[in-house]
């Protein structure tokens, strides 16, 4: 382990991450889109409500681990670029709309693609290709014109602000809002005769918080080579493209590590469950809505610097303002489309 390069240490840590939120998808029923659509559509919270397992675990150990010196919260992207309510909103409610056109969001698409759907792999390499066409690509120009990124000269946090205006410790404002989510969860009384979701709701949730335990102690012992970050599906999915072009040492990550074990999780899941089927688009209107969809989750996972995974659950583990609010945009985003194509939206 002393001689592996940091990047490859970064990536082992993703890899146990991804496994883990790969098998909570297909063992667990942990899906973004899917909650939304049972809640809505199938008389069925049980999915939505799982949610509130996973942020209840995720935001208490998140914190729990700052207060013992093991999560470096501070030192997340979430935290060192000065938050933007309206890339927030903005690019939130365009990766929602493009879920709901595409069927799945990144993280979603992975585990649908490790149980054998080709369709989810186009809407994978889509939206990594049209991530980096906004992150760095000819559409980075006119997003910073729009959404101009600075660094953070003050809190970017919830628990943070309510210490300096009330002097509430952040852990204490952590395990309030846990609390109240768990809560939340846990009145549904289908979710509570669910053990399997459950234990995979604490599963999803823990393994955001291995993810910022694991990267912060790697970026203390590589200065800083290796940043703090959380689980996400944006910008990692073209990482993991370039990846996979150069293969180098150097371009291996802990974002790169996590995508596959996503997929590796949910391979997993799907054989165990026997759920695993080679399934391809026969509808090219179908495919045409995926790929407008994949490249729109593309650029508003950018611009609002994660998806419903990277801010939906990541950044609202560390309890930045960025989360929940990205977090109810995507929601919003997802509403409209799914209504959009429940009542017979086509594209021509």
């Amino acid at each position: 382990m002393e001689n592996l390069p940091f990047g490859v240490m970064a990536a082992m840590a993703g890899l146990l991450a991804g496994v883990v939120l790969g098998l909570a998808a297909r063992l667990g029923d942990f899906c973004t889109l899917g909650a939304l659509e049972s809640a809505l559509y199938g008389d069925d919270q049980r999915r939505l409500r799982l949610w509130g397992v996973v942020l209840a675990v995720a935001i208490f150990g998140t914190h729990l681990g700052a207060y013992f010196g093991w999560v470096q919260i501070s030192a997340t992207f979430y935290h060192q670029i000065a938050w933007s309510p309206v890339a927030s909103i903005a690019g939130g409610l365009l990766f929602g709309y493009g879920m709901a056109m595409a069927g799945n969001c990144g993280f979603g698409a992975l585990v649908r693609f490790g149980g054998g759907d080709l369709r989810s792999l186009v809407v994978v390499v889509v939206m990594g290709i049209f991530a980096f066409v906004a992150l760095s690509g000819p559409l980075a120009p006119l997003r910073n014109a729009l959404f101009a990124q600075s660094d953070a000269t003050g809190p970017q946090g919830i628990a943070q602000d309510v210490n300096r205006l009330l002097g509430i410790a952040p852990f204490v404002t952590a395990g309030a809002v846990s609390l109240g989510l768990l809560i939340w969860a846990l009145a549904h009384s289908g979710l509570r005769a669910s053990p399997r979701k459950l234990v995979w709701g604490v599963a999803a949730g823990l393994a955001v918080v291995w993810s910022f335990v694991a990267t912060s102690w790697l970026a203390d012992q590589s200065f800083g080579a290796v940043g703090v970050e959380g689980l996400s599906f944006t910008a990692p999915l073209g990482r993991t493209l370039i990846w996979l072009m150069t293969s180098t040492a150097g371009g291996i990550s802990f974002s790169v590590g996590t995508v596959c074990g996503v997929m590796l999780g949910a391979l997993a899941g799907s054989l165990w469950r026997g759920m695993f089927r080679w399934e391809a688009c026969e509808d090219p209107r179908e495919l045409g809505r995926q790929v407008s969809g994949a490249a729109m989750m593309g650029v508003g996972g950018v611009i609002a610097l994660g998806c419903s995974m990277g801010q939906g659950v990541s950044a609202f583990a560390t309890l930045a303002w960025s989360g929940p609010v990205t977090l109810a945009a995507i929601a919003l985003g997802a509403v409209v489309g799914l209504r959009q194509l429940i009542g017979g939206f086509q594209p021509d």
